[in-house]
């Protein structure tokens, strides 16, 4: 029997319509993302994700710039959600994440969305910044399941993530791939605005490896299954990359698959702080690289 995305023994069993109906109510008292706003966006409330009840996407189509396992030869099937729950200084995307660029959309367009992107051949659906949209995500894949998605599901995350979405999308998920930022509280808050970032994303990792386990392939080497961790290194060794690659190998796993990105660059308003105002060196990334080797990392994705 080939692969079947998990999703579709929960949709057989009635529970991921309930799922759906359980995230909708968090909605009135959100709680969907890290911050925890609990304004009630289905009343038309605005917390930091500056989103109500219906999800904002500002484009979507095959992707061919995704790590291997995800791309394959037909491209990863990307969905990218207007806004973010993070405020990163230098965001790369910030005509997506920081403004309201986009067009809003209801679930049954979401999951045609999603069906279309599996009939291009996309290899999985995946799901870019879907932190604050996770009741919207859930309601789409049961319309899309129920219509014959059959594909695995991607979530693309800033990784500030709540325990409450984590538990609404067990089951759910195949594909965890959350961003690990920083290892220190006070940088997070500086350059991307946000509490606590450490602490929550370290949970959230952890719960994501919980469900999931560790990244498994297929025979033509795509994705199934499992977690698959970025990391972007910063000038001056501000992410704490050392910090990082140590709680991933000593306290999620050893076979990690850690993605440790090299494509910082200066904008947005990075140039409000001279010291993230400049690429990273080739020394700065190997040193994040024999980092990660060192704590005993092997699979990783450069």
């Amino acid at each position: 029997m080939g692969f079947q995305p998990s999703y579709l023994k929960l949709l057989e069993s009635g529970e991921l319509k309930r799922r759906v109906e359980t995230a909708y109510a968090h909605l009135e008292a959100c709680d969907l993302c890290a911050w925890k706003c609990r304004v009630n966006r289905r009343a038309g409330q605005l917390g930091v994700c500056r989103t109500g009840e219906k999800a904002k996407i500002s484009s979507y189509g095959p992707h061919f710039g995704e790590e291997a396992p995800l791309r394959g030869w037909r491209g990863s099937g990307t969905i990218f959600f207007t806004h973010c729950n993070l405020r990163c200084q230098y965001c790369q995307n910030y005509e997506i994440s920081q403004t309201d660029a986009g067009v809003e959309v209801e679930p049954e367009e979401l999951a045609e969305i999603m069906l279309r992107l599996q009939h291009l051949g996309c290899h999985n659906i995946n799901l870019v910044s879907p932190s604050h949209v996770v009741a919207q995500i859930l309601a789409a894949v049961l319309i899309a399941a129920q219509a014959g998605l059959r594909i695995p599901l991607v979530y693309n995350t800033g990784g500030y993530d709540s325990m409450e979405s984590l538990q609404l999308l067990d089951g759910v998920v195949d594909i965890y791939m959350p961003d690990m930022k920083y290892a220190d509280a006070e940088i997070a808050k500086r350059y991307s605005r946000i509490p606590n970032y450490p602490q929550i994303n370290q949970a959230a990792v952890r719960e994501m490896h919980r469900q999931v386990g560790d990244l498994q392939l297929d025979e033509n080497g795509l994705a199934t299954r499992g977690l698959l961790v970025r990391h972007l290194v910063l000038p001056n060794h501000l992410a704490g990359t050392e910090a990082i690659v140590r709680f991933l190998a000593q306290e999620i796993s050893p076979h990690t698959y850690l993605n440790i990105m090299e494509q910082y660059y200066p904008t947005y308003r990075a140039h409000w702080y001279p010291e993230i105002n400049r690429r990273i060196t080739p020394e700065e990334y190997r040193q994040a690289v024999e980092a990660a080797h060192q704590a005993g990392l092997y699979r990783l994705d450069r």
